[in-house]
């Protein structure tokens, strides 16, 4: 089979494998505080359909992929009432991190498979080394665009919980208009945030190396 078509078909599979347990676990989360709207929806599902967004999860992290930058994007927003949440604000910003905390766990997995199947069978190479990659990469990428702090990603929900009134103000009137505003900025400023997640993505390898003691 031709290198870029496995290459593709490997990506899409992560996106859909990633974003829907980023996902899922955004409401699953939100369900043991005390939050049932994202079950009420149908969002507790491993069904991708009911996660992905068009632009997100597919047109932007595939275009970044065909151009050679390093992978990242999202998924449709799990809707959650923070009313109903435990802790209220630090109740939303748990909430939040449990996506990228998600995809950091899963790019770990998969980089323990990997650097065991190279270290005992010499395997770094083949369809199987592909997949781990790029379920690697991807996750990486995923967790570090989404931890960014602009709303309405999930980095933002932790600024929230710290940050005073007047930041919290201008925060909610943001998250509003917050989809066009990451788009914008994405299509403006592409360039540095390809740098800010190759950064973010080297720097959480790093620590994969250093716990396995490379």
């Amino acid at each position: 089979m031709n290198n870029f078509l496995v290459d593709f078909l490997a990506v899409l599979v992560v996106i859909l494998v990633s974003m829907t347990l980023h996902e899922l676990m955004h409401g699953f989360v939100a369900y043991k505080l005390g939050d049932d709207t994202a079950k009420e929806e149908g969002r507790l599902t491993l069904n991708p359909i009911k996660h992905l967004d068009p632009v997100y999860s597919f047109i932007l992290p595939i275009g970044l992929f065909l151009i050679g930058a390093p992978i990242f994007g999202g998924a449709k927003p799990v809707p959650v009432d923070s009313r109903n949440l435990k802790g209220r604000e630090w109740g939303m910003a748990l909430v939040a991190l449990a996506g990228p905390i998600t995809n950091i766990l899963l790019a770990f997995v998969m980089f323990l498979l990997r650097f065991f199947l190279i270290r005992n069978f010499g395997l770094g190479y083949g369809i199987v080394d592909t997949v781990l990659s790029y379920f690697m990469t991807v996750n990486l990428g995923f967790a570090v665009f989404n931890l960014l702090p602009l709303p309405p990603l999930d980095g933002s929900r932790l600024v929230y919980a710290i940050a005073p009134d007047g930041v919290r103000v201008m925060m909610k009137s943001l998250e509003r208009h917050g989809v066009w505003i990451v788009y914008g900025l994405i299509l403006l400023f592409g360039g540095y945030f390809s740098s800010v997640i190759s950064w973010g993505i080297n720097g959480v390898y790093s620590v994969f190396l250093w716990i396995v003691g490379l």
